[in-house]
């Protein structure tokens, strides 16, 4: 259940209440020299749909920030997309993961 008090996930905008899955994205990849850098917290379904559209080696040079990525044609899709969905709504991400 989210409240006013639920803090937003900064891609889709939607609440991010606790009790939902939840991670933490590396703006810049960790394996791209991102270890220790800014994280952002994210719907789990939002997290797997950044790593579905992006390589670590795009998301380190074009897509290190939150605009950037709801820049992107896919996310932007995506966001409008899951923005009508429940803060709890989960779903398999269409295409496989990209390479590291």
């Amino acid at each position: 259940m989210s409240d006013s008090s639920d803090p937003i996930c900064p891609l889709c905008g939607r609440a991010l209440p606790g009790d939902v899955a939840q991670s933490l994205h590396h703006l810049v990849p960790r394996l791209k020299g991102g270890k220790g850098g800014p994280v952002v917290r994210l719907h789990q379904i939002c997290h797997n749909e950044i790593h579905a559209s992006l390589t670590e080696a795009e998301l380190a040079r074009d897509y290190h920030t939150i605009e950037a990525l709801r820049a992107h044609p896919r996310l932007a899709k995506f966001i409008r997309w899951v923005a009508k969905r429940p803060p709890g709504f989960r779903s398999k991400t269409p295409g496989r993961r990209r390479l590291r």
